[in-house]
């Protein structure tokens, strides 16, 4: 079966976006398979949205965004992120959604309201949704900082990479001190 996955990884500043996009890419790379990272900030030491394109091709990338309609694979590290990136998921693409919410600025100041049923919105469009609070399980392992893993792991029955290669790259990427606790977040990912 031929490799071509388009993943889109959203969320706010802090969470991990960055990392997750690195670490998937260092496994494309293990397989020798092209891979293009696009980031997009906005405000994202501010608790802004933060995206990140990931497309991997066996035989080639030649665009790195992902446009409209085109990602096989949304990873939302909070839900109302996922909710406004929806238009870029395909017919019957799948979402591993954090249920954890983090208010925007406006929300918080009392000038708009958190949307209601975004998870029902989100399972309307979705061909496959995994929705669960990856910080609850983040926090079990000793950090909210290990959301992205926690997410990361959810998401890896979707992607043909084994657990060891995973393991490996997180042993690569991950400050050293952080890599007992981000394998234990990976591993109970992908439990959910």
């Amino acid at each position: 079966m031929k490799v071509k996955t388009n993943i889109l990884i959203v969320g706010v500043g802090g969470q991990g976006t960055l990392l997750a996009s690195v670490l998937l890419g260092n496994l494309a790379l293990l397989r020798d398979f092209d891979v293009k990272l696009s980031e997009v900030h906005g405000m994202s030491q501010r608790g802004g949205s933060v995206v990140t394109h990931v497309k991997i091709d066996e035989d080639g990338v030649y665009s790195p965004l992902i446009e409209k309609g085109d990602a096989d694979i949304i990873i939302a590290f909070e839900k109302l992120e996922a909710y406004r990136w929806l238009p870029y998921l395909k017919d019957g693409g799948t979402m591993y959604v954090n249920t954890h919410q983090i208010l925007p600025m406006p929300v918080v100041l009392g000038q708009a309201e958190y949307p209601d049923n975004i998870e029902d919105t989100l399972a309307k469009h979705a061909g496959t949704i995994k929705s669960f609070d990856a910080q609850e399980i983040a926090e079990k392992c000793g950090t909210v900082k290990a959301v992205n893993v926690v997410l990361l792991g959810a998401a890896s029955a979707s992607l043909p990479f084994t657990e060891e290669e995973w393991i490996k790259v997180i042993e690569e990427n991950v400050k050293p001190k952080f890599v007992e606790l981000n394998k234990n977040a990976f591993l109970l990912g992908k439990e959910v």
